[in-house]
């Protein structure tokens, strides 16, 4: 059992009248999770998975008196993928309201589904968390930071998902597995997409844009729907947890791009598989991206970890000057540069600094790159 830092945090908020969701995408190690915490509690339980049928019709317009019948005496409640549930969030707040002494713990694989149900009828009932595919913290507290980062380079070509770290020799196999049978798995249970096709296609073209700008407009042109559709499917993506994006920062809209925005995956082993290439780093063109995805969804695990709450951007000058990611933490503006070769020189742009006189800027590159994610 690789320790997920998520559970220390989770067990910080038990049984103080919150109900605890755990948000990540499909495979991702929710499951895992919550069968640890029961391991660690050690106290009566019951569990109810949203992918079975049985469950999702005892779980859908019932009463307060069944749900106390179901529950019984147990002390813990999971309720596994429960997006899959029809109005969740009115039975979770039925369960808040009418069974004392109950703790809740809840996963989803859709915030898209979920967030929707739980947002009004849980407003101040809930603490929502979410799971990350593993981290180069988490592995290096499992092995040691020196074979974690011998790894290095195999992590951004095969990522973190728990079965890839679990099950060396099979990463190709497992990867195509996940990004076959289960990344569109809820993203074609909302019915909010009709073309699975369409669908791949888009999430190729966003993989070849890594690190790169990203224009709905084009992205319609090229697989054959509008822009807005495009936008759709993309908020879709993200939450379902497959990518997300970063916005341009913009504080002086004479000199710097207003509405630009990045779309990076949450996992470079999920993004290659789209893409079908799992090539060795030396043979690869796109190694700058790959290392700047990795360095951002690491920085993002470390902020959460960290309880440490940043806003993400980047930034762009109308005259072409970029800066791969800045953070916002605590009114601080940080501006990062990622070089995965370590002799590369980076001066940041004197508009930047004019405009940014405070702000703290660093080259993130192979010598120090552990400071930035550990």
């Amino acid at each position: 059992m690789i320790k997920r830092t998520l559970m220390n945090q989770i067990f910080t908020h038990l049984n103080k009248n919150k109900i605890i969701v755990i948000m990540g995408a499909r495979q991702v190690g929710k499951t895992t999770l919550i069968k640890e915490i029961e391991k660690n509690l050690n106290i009566k339980s019951l569990w109810l998975n949203g992918d079975e049928p049985d469950i999702r019709y005892q779980l859908t317009n019932v009463t307060s008196t069944q749900l106390k019948a179901m529950i019984g005496n147990n002390k813990i409640v999971f309720i596994d993928e429960a997006q899959r549930i029809t109005n969740i969030g009115l039975t979770l707040k039925l369960i808040a309201e009418n069974v004392k002494d109950v703790q809740l713990i809840v996963t989803g694989s859709s915030s898209f589904e979920l967030s929707n149900q739980i947002k009004e009828p849980l407003t101040g009932r809930k603490i929502e968390y979410f799971l990350f595919p593993l981290s180069f913290t988490e592995l290096c507290n499992h092995s040691s930071q020196m074979e974690e980062t011998r790894l290095l380079e195999h992590r951004m070509i095969y990522g973190y998902y728990p079965e890839i770290v679990k099950n060396p020799g099979e990463e190709n196999m497992i990867l195509n597995e996940i990004s076959e049978s289960y990344l569109y798995k809820d993203v074609l249970a909302t019915g909010k997409i009709k073309k699975p096709a369409a669908l791949e296609r888009l999430l190729q073209a966003i993989a070849l844009q890594l690190g790169k700008e990203v224009s709905f407009n084009e992205l319609g042109q090229l697989i054959g729907i509008d822009n807005q559709t495009v936008e759709r499917w993309v908020d879709i993506l993200e939450k379902s947890f497959v990518i997300f994006r970063l916005r341009s920062l913009c504080r002086n809209p004479r000199n710097e791009l207003k509405k630009s925005r990045k779309i990076y995956f949450y996992d470079n082993g999920i993004r290659n598989a789209i893409i079908k290439n799992f090539n060795p780093l030396f043979l690869r063109q796109d190694v700058g991206e790959l290392w700047e995805n990795f360095l951002i969804s690491e920085r993002m695990k470390y902020n959460q970890q960290n309880e440490k709450f940043s806003n993400y951007f980047f930034w762009k000058s109308k005259n072409q000057k970029e800066i791969d990611f800045i953070e916002e933490y605590g009114g601080n503006v940080f501006a990062y540069e990622f070089k995965w070769n370590s002799k590369k020189t980076v001066k940041f742009p004197l508009s930047f600094i004019k405009t940014y006189p405070e702000a703290k800027t660093e080259i993130i590159n192979q010598s120090n790159f552990t400071n930035f994610i550990l």
